[in-house]
C-alpha cells in the first residue's frame, strides 16, 4: 500500500478512517451557522450603545429585523438540539448503553481526569503524553459546555420570546433573571467558542490552521493512529477497522470546506473583538 507524507512529517497511511457520520456533520454545520448568526444578531441588541452596533444591525435590516432573524436562527438551533436528543433516546431505547459509559461515551470518566493530569505533566515535561481513545477530555468539555449553553440560553430565550405564556406559571421577577442570564451566558458562549473551542479544534500545533474532520468526516489513518491509538487498537482487535476505512475526500470539497471554516473563524474572532471593544467602552466608529 502506497504511503503519503502526513502533517507531522511522518509517513501517513493514504487510507482514511471515518470519525463522524453524515448526520453528525450536518448537525454541526447547522449548529455553527446558527450560532454565529445568533451572535451577530444578538450583539447589537445587547450593546446598543456601542459604536459598531448600528452598523452591524444594518447588515440585517435594522434592529427590529435583526431581532426577527435572531428568533428564526434560534428555531434552527433548537431543532438541531431536539434532533440530537431524539437520536440519543432512540439509541438508548434500542439497547445501546455505550453512550452513557465507556470509550464511545461523552460522559466524563475517571480516565478523563487522569488524561488531564497527564497532559499537564506532559506540557511541563514531567511525564509522557497521555494515550487517548475516541473522545478526549477537552472534546467532552466542549460538548457539555454547548449542551449546558443550549439549556440555559435556549430556556431563557424562550421565556423572553413568549413572556405571556410563561407568566402563567412563573413570577415576574424571573423574567428579569432570564434577561440577565440570556445575555451573560451568550457572551460567555461566544468567548468560549472563539477562544477554547477554536484553539482545541483548530489552532493547536497538530491541527493548525484548521481541522476539517467535521466537514469531511474522515482522518488520515496514520494520523488517527497517532492521535487515538486506543480506539484504533480496539477496532483492530474487534475486526471492525476495515469497516471504518474510507477513500480520501474530494479535493474540491476540501477546498470549499477550508473556505467555509476560515470564514467562520474570521466571523467568530471579529464578533469576539466587538465584545471586547464594547465592554471596554472603546468606540471605533
Amino acid at each position: 500500500m502506497r504511503a503519503l507524507p502526513g502533517k507531522t512529517g511522518r509517513v501517513a497511511d493514504e487510507r482514511f478512517i471515518v470519525r463522524f457520520g453524515r448526520t453528525d456533520r450536518i448537525q454541526h454545520l447547522v449548529l455553527f451557522v446558527c450560532f454565529l448568526g445568533l451572535a451577530a444578531t444578538g450583539l447589537p441588541l445587547r450593546f446598543t450603545e456601542a459604536g459598531w452596533a448600528p452598523w452591524l444591525a444594518r447588515l440585517f435590516g435594522g434592529f427590529a429585523l435583526a431581532g426577527t432573524v435572531h428568533r428564526v436562527l434560534a428555531i434552527g438551533l433548537l431543532v438541531v438540539f431536539a434532533v440530537h436528543l431524539v437520536r440519543l433516546v432512540r439509541r438508548l431505547a434500542g439497547g445501546d448503553w455505550s453512550i452513557l459509559w465507556g470509550p464511545n461515551s461523552m460522559v466524563p470518566q475517571p480516565k478523563d481526569l487522569q488524561d488531564l493530569i497527564g497532559h499537564v505533566r506532559w506540557f511541563l515535561r514531567k511525564g509522557p503524553r497521555p494515550v487517548f481513545d475516541r473522545f478526549t477530555y477537552w472534546e467532552k468539555f466542549d460538548y457539555w459546555a454547548v449542551f449546558w449553553g443550549m439549556v440555559i440560553i435556549g430556556g431563557s430565550g424562550l421565556m423572553l420570546w413568549f413572556p405571556q405564556a410563561f407568566a402563567y406559571v412563573l413570577p415576574g421577577w424571573m423574567f428579569n433573571v432570564a434577561l440577565l442570564i440570556h445575555g451573560e451566558e451568550a457572551l460567555l458562549a461566544i468567548a468560549f467558542i472563539v477562544t477554547i473551542h477554536f484553539f482545541n479544534s483548530h489552532m493547536r500545533p497538530s491541527k493548525f490552521p484548521m481541522d476539517l474532520v467535521m466537514f469531511t468526516g474522515v482522518v488520515e489513518a496514520g494520523e488517527y493512529r497517532r492521535e487515538r491509538p486506543l480506539e484504533v487498537a480496539r477496532l483492530e482487535a474487534s475486526g471492525q477497522l476495515e469497516q471504518r476505512l474510507a477513500p480520501p475526500p474530494d479535493p474540491r470539497f476540501v477546498h470549499r470546506a477550508r473556505i467555509v471554516g476560515a470564514v467562520a473563524m474570521v466571523v467568530g474572532l471579529t464578533l469576539f473583538l466587538m465584545i471586547v471593544v464594547a465592554v471596554l467602552g472603546v468606540r471605533l466608529l
